[in-house]
């Protein structure tokens, strides 16, 4: 039902324009027509073709008078015009044209812009005079202001009685009188004191009320500057030091009140932009320089608040009324009035020890201020969708600013997280790319909310009371969290975009790349930090208090943990990565996912070859350290290994599926086996190292792992035969070279007779078997299909 008004609404704004575009034309059509008229009537005769020319049929002369009885009433009915015969311009016009153009800027210049110059000369005369008569003495300081008051009063009556013929030129009259009647004013109060400030208070805001009535029956923004603008110098031209802010803001107000009575009828942007700048310009110096919290605090917030909204009032007041659609500086005018009265009133409650405390009340009361607007708009229709947009827009701004402001940690990360899925949602299902505009900054507000909730919670070393693991507040916001940009991200996927992928915008592609992302590293973190967290927290509990001969006391921990605590983590990373793998198979199948699981998985798979292994083996290490016993080292230290390859043997499993899935479009069979045979190959080395250091043996870099490595090549020249597959033969030649290398080089150096016996004898005979494998299979070998 929304969509159906909304649709009503755009359909009613394009006829609108249409109707005026039509009220355009009859115009000209109209102007036209009397200019014909006017040729018509000259004494000059004219070939028969031209009078043909100018003739107009008697249809469209009817249509003419139809559309000029029309102009002003508010329903246009289209009309078609066919014209007969067309009436081509002469030449001697198009001649007329450059005279034309001199005598309109003649008709400024002569109209407009020395009326005005003349004004201002004569407010600076009078000036100028009033200033020599005070100086010498001229004539008393009442008749000064007398004659003052005349001189403005007379200019105002003549302005006013040629306003009926000449109104651009009384309009400036009008204005002058103003400025003059505002400095006499200024001179009787200030210089002489014939007024106290209460009666030069009034004079000027008599002026001032009179300036609206004057600007807008004049119709003529020059007054409503000279009068209004003008009059925001006033407290400073009449200011004793006695600081009564009271009166200064009441003064404020009242003219904001004049502008905001103007704002209903006209739309003069200049107007109200320097009477914004003015009202928080001189606001803003009273706050730095008069402002005392004990002395001013109630009466500071109160005008605070009345500047606020009747400037909401005034943007909005005319557009309203009008129904017409808010502009780019429209819209900021609107964003800059409410973040000033934020900041200001944010400034004036920080000093305030009440106001420390209704920080976040204060925040919720603005968004409450644009609530209630942005549903005024709505239920009466007043406005276009833009503006509702935007003004529910800072309802949500406020409400997310509230959030850090009045709470604190997981709090904050929620509410934003939740808000940002809330405003996504409603940008994506219902079509208005402006919410889902704005859940962009509140998803990476969110992001950082987090990681620094998970910085703070997860710091173990200045920690005194631990909590429990999984079961705590920290897992259950990221948890949170993550269901936030699940959501986020099952939108995305179950919705089209509102355009096509060539037409999205920069913003738009970096978000489609980074809410997956965000998704996946935060469900990543959450469990990885319980996880360290965990053995952390462990490792600090093994803390033993040793004591020297010296008696001087030490602590000694369980170093063993940490590396525990890095292998769970590292098996967890390999059961995350297998998980994702799978799931995408399953469910997501997606190329760019997929490709991007690849490329993590093999860093993971040399990361637990080169890392992981090592890290197993000093685990091993410290079973055997007599030294750690009182630690409580069992056979687990064996059996996490095969732990750890299980979930290794997962993720190669998992990239293995992933690699051949349809939707993946690669084919990647050459490289997998390069890295399955890469890994079995490295883990069989771990393994005989293990073994071999277990049973104490002191060969087993050189001698165990000589025989391996050659045993292994054996193996991968036979698979190779049998399989046809080149590549893996030529690998096992370049391992068994690499083995006879390391023989040559390292091995035999410290090798005593028996040894180095064994271990050449076996690798001649494993290269005397794949001499024969290759003679025996040459055939076959020879006539295989040559590998891509």
């Amino acid at each position: 039902m929304a969509d159906h008004q909304d649709r009503i609404d755009q359909l009613n704004q394009k006829l609108e324009i249409l109707l005026s575009k039509q009220e355009g034309f009859a115009k000209e059509l109209m102007a036209l027509y009397r200019e014909i008229e006017l040729l018509k009537k000259q004494p000059r005769e004219k070939p028969a073709s031209e009078q043909k020319a100018e003739s107009i049929p008697p249809e469209t002369l009817a249509k003419i008078d139809a559309l000029g009885q029309d102009e002003k009433q508010t329903e246009i009915k289209p009309t078609k015009f066919v014209s007969q015969t067309p009436v081509a311009p002469p030449i001697a016009e198009k001649r007329e044209r450059k005279p034309k153009s001199k005598s309109n800027w003649e008709k400024f210049v002569g109209e407009n812009l020395i009326n005005k110059i003349g004004i201002a000369i004569l407010v600076i005369g009078v000036a100028i005079g009033a200033k020599y008569s005070i100086e010498n003495n001229l004539i008393s300081p009442l008749t000064r202001i007398i004659l003052g008051y005349f001189a403005g009063l007379g200019l105002l009556g003549f302005g006013i009685k040629l306003k009926t013929k000449y109104e651009n030129y009384s309009a400036v009259l009008v204005s002058g009188a103003l400025a003059i009647l505002y400095f006499i004013t200024f001179a009787a109060y200030s210089f002489y004191g014939l007024f106290p400030q209460l009666i030069a208070f009034g004079l000027m805001l008599l002026f001032t009320a009179f300036g609206v009535v004057a600007a807008l029956h004049y119709n003529k923004q020059v007054i409503a500057h000279i009068g209004l603008v003008g009059s925001y110098a006033v407290p400073f031209l009449l200011s004793n030091d006695s600081g009564n802010a009271a009166v200064l803001l009441s003064y404020i107000a009242i003219i904001n009140l004049g502008i905001l009575i103007i704002a209903f009828k006209k739309y003069w942007k200049p107007l109200y932009y320097s009477a914004f700048v003015f009202t928080w310009l001189i606001y803003s110096v009273f706050s730095a320089f008069s402002y005392e919290t004990e002395k001013h605090f109630p009466v500071a917030l109160f005008f605070l608040c009345v500047f606020f909204l009747l400037f909401y009032g005034i943007f909005l007041a005319f557009k309203l009324r009008a129904n017409e659609k808010f502009g780019k500086s429209d819209v900021v005018m609107l964003l800059l009035n409410s973040f000033i009265f934020f900041g200001l009133g944010y400034n004036l409650l920080t000093h305030q020890e009440t106001g420390k405390q209704l920080l976040g009340v204060f925040t919720l009361c603005n968004a409450i201020v644009h609530f209630v607007v942005s549903a005024f708009i709505y239920r009466k229709k007043l406005a276009d969708r833009n503006l509702f947009y935007l003004v529910s827009g800072l309802v949500l701004v406020f409400i997310t600013i509230a959030v850090p402001v009045q709470l604190d940690g997981n709090w904050v990360t929620l509410l934003w997280a939740m808000e940002a899925a809330l405003l996504f949602w409603i940008g994506r299902t219902k079509n208005v790319p402006v919410y889902e505009y704005l859940s962009y900054p509140l998803m990476l507000l969110a992001v950082l909310s987090l990681t620094h909730d998970w910085g703070t919670a997860y710091s173990t070393y200045y920690q005194e009371d631990f909590f429990m693991s999984i079961f705590n507040i920290d897992f259950l916001s990221s948890m949170l969290f993550v269901a936030a940009f699940g959501f986020i991200n099952y939108i995305h996927q179950k919705t089209d975009w509102v355009a096509e992928v060539k037409d999205r915008n920069w913003l738009q592609n970096i978000m489609a790349f980074g809410m997956p992302i965000i998704l996946l590293l935060s469900l990543y973190g959450a469990i990885y930090l319980e996880i360290e967290y965990y053995f952390d927290k462990l490792f600090r509990a093994s803390e033993i208090p040793v004591m020297d001969g010296s008696e001087i006391s030490y602590s000694e921990y369980n170093y063993e943990l940490k590396d525990f605590g890095a292998i769970w983590l590292l098996n967890y990373t390999l059961f995350f990565i297998a998980a994702l793998a799978l799931a995408n198979i399953k469910f997501l199948k997606n190329r760019i996912l997929g490709i991007a699981t690849l490329l993590v998985g093999v860093l993971a798979t040399l990361l637990f070859l080169a890392e992981g292994l090592y890290l197993l083996s000093e685990i091993r290490q410290s079973l055997l350290n007599e030294d750690l016993s009182s630690y409580g080292s069992s056979s687990f230290n064996i059996g996490i290994r095969y732990v750890a390859l299980a979930f290794f043997a997962l993720l190669l499993f998992a990239l293995f599926r992933l690699g051949r899935a349809t939707f993946m479009r690669t084919n990647l069979r050459i490289p997998f086996e390069f890295v399955l045979h890469l890994s079995i190959l490295w883990i069989l080395s771990s393994e005989l190292l293990q073994w071999m250091d277990l049973a104490g043996s002191t060969q087993s870099y050189k001698l165990g792992l000589s025989i391996l490595w050659g045993v292994y090549a054996l193996f991968l020249i036979a698979l190779g035969i049998y399989k046809n597959k080149k590549y893996l033969r030529m690998g096992a030649i370049a391992l068994f070279a690499i083995t006879l290398v390391k023989l040559f080089f390292y091995d035999i150096a410290s090798m005593n007779t028996i040894t180095k016996t064994v271990v050449f004898v076996s690798l001649g005979i494993l290269l005397l078997i794949i001499s024969f494998l290759y003679n025996k299979y040459k055939h076959k070998i020879a006539d295989e299909p040559h590998e891509e």
